[in-house]
């Protein structure tokens, strides 16, 4: 049968009857090569870059597009690149052991729906898919189904070889397969433009007579309608046998398939084929029954069968692998997913590396978390080989948040650090930030204890996230706590962050005076150096506080630190609120020598007036050394307020 296809698709080019521009079919052909060569390029970069954000943990908008859904998961990913590459393959000549080693390189595994993808990017290309499709019932007959005959069949008509196309749907008689309605319209009218009223004729006859009543899908809605219609009996037996219908490895998965709800008929079904038809079943049929019985009350019948495959040599397929699991998950059927996955990863063809992480993201959203299956699926996954990464922990830990058991992080970093695994500081910043941030005060604590176990110390970014945590959830106590373990592990010198994050908090919920203790303190017995804003910050809510004498205080601090001297806030409090005594301390505070500039003193003076604080302005006034009390432009101020004229003050000043 092989010998008698491959003589069929060697036929010389010239025997067809249908002519061809010869400079149009090389422009075809050409075109298409160089646009199978550049989706190669583009597979090959995207495994790369895939495979170097995995390794590297790296965390993006690219790498979440790879974490929707399970059934995009599990197989468009692989579908496309491997179907690219395949394309390629085909696309330019080799030995068939060039071909096979090209395929083992870039680890594609052939089904059946990769063959149909491939055949329909060959259209155009009729000598790529020829050698595709002899290549493939020489080493891949199994994969070749009515359909993949019909897309051959539509590439041979449409493209001019007449000959090859009649001795295609004879080989396709003898398997039992029609002529697609798809293939008969597109042939149909290429007959019909070149004038081939024969062919066209005998085509219309092939079509209209054989496809009626042979047809896979109608032999399959047949024999789905008998055994659907009664329970299974010696009479539904004998109806299959006068059904006339011959079976065929194909028709059976078919029919099995046709028969998902209802998988003990399909199960019977299968046993009888086996039992009574000519027909031995294969990997194909095997697979279309695990798929059928992968679900909650067929389940022991699922592993007998996987079993009973595997001792006649046969392996469950990437397309059936990825069905089932889909299934199962879909069941909430974690413990049998994690099965099967353990399972799959000790035969040849292995479920591709995200199916790890998409099985820990299940166990974790479920309805209890069940940790002996998290390290069940962690366990099988490093002992094929891989290791744990950083993306997975992500990815986990999203779906723990999305379910609001950020609590359980511990645990499930405990389970990773038992293989090795240590987040990086990223991720520990993030999960730092999640547990303090939700008040967790025994979660957060044994996280930075599961740190240190591991022989490191949570570094600045970590300790930053969890005193931002505890922040957010006021718990301010935790927060100093944190920032004072943070200056004992890290040192002064990169807390300047952490102390404004503390003071703003503090100082947000008008603890102020609070701040200015822990703060002074740090400053005092660690030589912490605040930065500016911080200082800016924290005199102006003392002021705003009550805190005059602790705001002066803070004066001398940013002095001793080369900062200059934030006066606006002290002008504001003591024109408002205070006392011409405080006007006095605060200006005697400003500089190293006993007063500051005149300008300060102008400033304070414009300030009185403009609240309308003339006794205290004289007060003041009178407490000021001579040359101030003296100088002509301060008199001036005096003089223009004194006359209502508080715009003359302000030009005076200026």
């Amino acid at each position: 049968m092989r010998n008698s296809l491959r003589f069929i698709l060697r036929r010389n080019y010239a025997r067809s009857s249908i002519p061809i521009s010869r400079d149009l079919s090389h422009f075809q052909v050409q075109t298409n090569a160089n646009l199978h060569t550049f989706r190669y390029f583009c597979a090959v970069l995207c495994r790369r870059v895939h495979h170097n954000l995995s390794s590297s943990g790296f965390s993006s908008d690219i790498a979440k597009l790879c974490t929707r859904n399970f059934s995009s998961e599990l197989a468009v990913e692989h579908k496309e690149l491997d179907h690219a590459v395949l394309t390629d393959i085909f696309s330019k000549p080799g030995t068939p052991v060039e071909v096979r080693n090209e395929l083992d390189s870039n680890n594609i595994i052939i089904s059946h729906e990769l063959v149909l993808k491939v055949l329909q990017d060959l259209e155009g290309s009729p000598d790529n898919a020829r050698r595709f499709f002899e290549w493939l019932a020489e080493n891949e007959n199994e994969r070749l189904s009515s359909k993949s005959y019909n897309l051959m069949l539509g590439i041979l008509g449409v493209n001019g070889f007449v000959t090859e196309f009649w001795d295609m749907i004879g080989l396709m008689k003898t398997k039992g397969y029609g002529v697609s309605k798809s293939a008969y319209n597109k042939v149909a009218d290429k007959f019909e433009k070149e004038g081939l009223e024969n062919d066209l004729e005998k085509l219309r006859d092939v079509f209209t007579s054989k496809n009626a009543n042979n047809s896979l899908e109608k032999a399959c809605s047949r024999i789905s309608k008998i055994i659907r219609q009664d329970v299974w009996s010696d009479d539904v037996e004998g109806k299959l046998r006068d059904s006339g219908i011959t079976f065929s490895s194909e028709l059976v998965a078919m029919v099995l398939t046709s028969l998902n709800t209802e998988p003990m008929k399909a199960l019977i079904f299968f046993r009888w084929i086996a039992e009574n038809c000519s027909l031995q079943l294969d990997a194909r049929t095997y697979n279309a029954m695990v798929t059928v019985l992968s679900r909650e009350d067929c389940i022991e019948k699922f592993w007998r069968v996987v079993k009973e495959m595997e001792n006649v040599g046969f392996e469950i397929e990437k397309e059936t692998y990825i069905k089932v699991l889909g299934r199962l998950l879909k069941r909430k059927m974690i413990d049998e997913a994690v099965n099967f996955y353990e399972f799959a990863m000790t035969r040849s063809n292995k479920p591709p590396t995200q199916d790890c992480t998409l099985l820990l993201r299940k166990i974790v959203v479920s309805k209890e978390i069940d940790m002996e299956l998290f390290s069940r699926v962690i366990k099988v996954y490093i002992e094929n080989g891989n290791s744990m990464t950083n993306s997975t922990l992500n990815a986990v830990f999203k779906s723990l948040k999305s379910v609001g058991r950020v609590g359980c992080c511990n645990k499930i970093l405990n389970a990773m650090g038992q293989y090795g695994f240590v987040a990086n500081t990223t991720l520990q910043s993030k999960i730092g930030f999640q547990l303090s941030s939700t008040g967790r005060k025994e979660e957060t604590a044994e996280f930075i204890n599961q740190i240190k176990s591991s022989g490191l110390n949570p570094d600045q970014k970590t300790w930053e996230s969890l005193i931002e945590g505890y922040c957010v959830a006021r718990k301010l106590d935790k927060a100093s706590d944190c920032f004072k373990q943070m200056v004992e592990s890290e040192g002064v010198s990169s807390a300047g962050y952490a102390c404004e994050l503390l003071a703003n908090a503090y100082c947000h919920k008008n603890r102020a005076i609070d701040a200015f203790h822990i703060f002074t303190s740090m400053v005092n017995e660690k030589d912490l150096k605040p930065w500016h804003s911080t200082y800016k910050t924290l005199i102006s809510n003392l002021l705003a506080q009550g805190g005059f004498s602790d705001a002066l205080s803070l004066l001398g601090l940013m002095k001793n630190h080369g900062f200059p001297p934030f006066l606006d806030p002290f002008i504001g409090y003591v024109s408002k609120r205070g006392s011409s005594d405080d006007a006095i301390t605060f200006l005697k505070a400003v500089s190293a020598k006993r007063f500051p500039s005149k300008s300060v003193f102008i400033r304070i003076f414009e300030a009185f007036f403009k609240v309308k604080r003339h006794s205290e302005a004289q007060n003041f006034l009178s407490k000021c050394p001579g040359y101030i009390r003296n100088n002509a432009d301060i008199l001036n101020l005096f003089y223009f307020a004194k006359c209502g004229d508080v715009a003359g003050s302000s030009s005076v000043a200026a």
